[in-house]
């Protein structure tokens, strides 16, 4: 059976896409079945994987969930077993994340705990977005999978290995990609009265989008909309007729980005009028924000305090974006942060996380769980 870090190393090599995982999926497989089958259902979902252990005398299950694709980032470490797929790097710390819980399951099943367990290796965090899809996949075709509970971790460079870090209630934001394209009248830059501008009308429409958050939210609430591309025209001596921006929404609150959303949608159609043109918008991937369940993320926090060789801190609210929001929609459970020392940040091409997380997470994971398995908030 290989090793923990030799699964982390070779799935760091093949780093895959949002559903186009196919190495991945494949590798996870040949790793789970190579497992004593006996407690063990497997099933394929799209590019992702399901597997249930059943417990010793369940009533209820307890879901662990890790993202699996990797980003189209062209990776730039020295390390000896660096990406293989051009242009594609695990920037993100999937692999160590698919590795923790392939560990956790390996002694799981080895040892069962009285409750059952399902792990999801969910495909498409980065985008489009799996964990949806996943969920209502669960709900519809297989009920009977479906967490009581649910967890999952994400790396977090900035701490040292045997930090983990979260806190009860809200942990990560709403968050909506943001395109809009203009579409006016192309023409001759000698006859500006023959067209419809779109360089200028975007650059307008940037201005105005820039005032939503001064002035249509309220201070006490927390919200950006950041453009972060735009692009317009052909040549110098051609006014342009198509221009498109590019951005993100993240808020803090549901309801807020329903009200930026509107506020857009309102300039857009203001923009159409005072220059005569088409606006479209599309809003891409959103994902829903993350809230942890207080209850149960407090007794993570003691049971983490409690713990030798573990550092615990309740961290502060961020405007990252993650899809497991939508699995904690309807699920209690939580996400916590897992230090693993490294100087360069998440998407990040010289990204490289101290291994010695996994032989650290996946024992006082597995601790967790089992003192999970009869807790009256699980």
């Amino acid at each position: 059976m290989k090793t923990l870090q030799q699964i982390r190393r070779d799935l760091h090599q093949i780093p895959e896409i949002g559903f186009q995982e196919y190495k991945t999926q494949a590798y996870l497989l040949e790793e789970i079945y190579a497992l004593n089958q006996q407690r063990l259902t497997v099933v394929k979902w799209k590019t992702g994987v399901l597997v249930h252990v059943k417990g010793l005398n369940p009533t209820k299950t307890i879901g662990w969930r890790s993202d699996i694709d990797g980003l189209p980032i062209d990776e730039q470490t020295t390390s000896e077993f660096a990406s293989e797929h051009d242009g594609f790097m695990h920037a993100c710390g999937h692999d160590i994340h698919m590795t923790v819980a392939l560990g956790l399951l390996r002694r799981i099943n080895e040892k069962p705990i009285t409750d059952s367990m399902v792990f999801l290796f969910q495909p498409a965090e980065e985008g489009p977005g799996g964990a949806l899809p996943m969920r209502e996949w669960l709900k519809e075709e297989h009920p009977e999978f479906l967490p009581d509970a649910i967890f999952a971790f994400h790396i977090a460079p900035e701490y040292p290995v045997g930090t983990v870090a979260t806190r009860p209630g809200l942990l990560f934001a709403n968050t909506s990609e943001l395109f809009i394209d203009l579409r006016g009248v192309e023409g001759h830059a000698a006859f500006p009265h023959r067209t419809k501008d779109m360089s200028v009308a975007a650059a307008s429409l940037l201005l105005q989008l820039q005032t939503i958050v001064s002035r249509s939210i309220n201070p006490l609430d927390s919200a950006v909309v950041t453009i972060g591309k735009m692009t317009s025209g052909t040549v110098q001596n051609i006014i342009s007729g198509h221009a498109r921006l590019e951005g993100t929404i993240r808020t803090m609150d549901a309801q807020i980005m329903i009200n930026v959303k509107n506020r857009i949608e309102a300039l857009c159609k203001a923009t159409e009028i005072a220059f005569e043109c088409e606006v479209k918008i599309d809003y891409g991937s959103g994902y829903y924000q993350v809230f942890n369940t207080p209850e149960i993320t407090s007794d993570f926090l003691k049971f983490a305090e409690q713990d030798a060789f573990t550092t615990s801190i309740e961290c502060d609210a961020a405007m990252t974006g993650e899809d497991f929001g939508f699995f904690l929609e309807e699920i209690p459970g939580m996400l916590f942060w897992a230090g693993v020392d490294s100087p360069y940040g998440l998407h990040n091409a010289k990204l490289n996380p101290d291994e010695k997380v996994i032989d650290y997470l996946v024992p006082f994971a597995e601790s967790y769980i089992r003192s999970m398995s009869n807790h009256e908030n699980v």
